[in-house]
């Protein structure tokens, strides 16, 4: 019988970090917090992270290894829609396990200037590989001529939509579009207009077999 990997102490801490983050925030958890919570000492948590930014960095690093992993995972047989719309539905899910980034981006760009670096580079290339998806859009003839005039204004809002849509959930509590799935619901809005009669009846299909959560 094989034996369980030992999770490596610092990979211990970046998961107990992520967990505290995301009950309090991050600027009410200090190392302390979590070294308490861990039941290490704090110069224990220290050598492996030196300071907050350390750490918040490498748990981004995690972050976007997982995020890289879930573009790189469409399925060669599915189309770029149902492959599009799986990936938002892993996207709400990352926005959960990943709440206390989501909600404190503001903040934790303003706060830490080279994890805003590494957020800024990533950007980036999020930016080129929603261009990408859309260019499998429009050569399997999912989306009109009247997309073509919008397409950078609409990547972005979606963009938008994806990255703020927890902070905006908090702040916008009067509205009712608060479960899990809403912020697909919602992408997909903006698209539907500009989806050709055979986007919308691949729409149709695939959000019969799939819905709007994670199964």
């Amino acid at each position: 019988m094989e034996k369980t990997p030992k999770i490596k102490t610092k990979d211990k801490i970046i998961l107990a970090a992520i967990e505290q983050y995301n009950k309090e925030g991050v600027q009410s958890i200090t190392s302390r917090h979590i070294a308490g919570e861990m039941g290490i000492s704090h110069g224990n948590l220290d050598y492996h992270y030196k300071t907050k930014e350390d750490l918040l960095v490498a748990i981004y690093q995690k972050m976007r290894k997982e995020m890289t992993a879930l573009y790189e995972s469409q399925e060669e047989d599915y189309s770029a829609l149902e492959n599009f719309h799986l990936l938002l539905i892993q996207f709400e899910e990352f926005q959960y396990r990943y709440r206390f980034f989501n909600l404190d981006v503001l903040e934790i760009t303003r706060s830490f200037p080279e994890l805003s670096k590494l957020l800024q580079k990533t950007f980036e290339t999020r930016k080129h590989q929603t261009e990408e998806l859309f260019e499998k859009f429009k050569a399997e003839k999912f989306i009109n001529e009247e997309y073509t005039e919008v397409e950078d204004r609409l990547q972005h809002i979606i963009r938008m939509t994806i990255s703020f849509w927890l902070s905006q959930r908090e702040v916008l509590s009067l509205y009712n579009f608060t479960e899990k799935g809403e912020m697909v619901k919602s992408i997909w809005i903006l698209l539907k207009p500009y989806l050709t009669p055979s986007g919308l009846a691949e729409y149709g299909r695939v959000i019969d077999k799939y819905g709007y959560t994670k199964a």
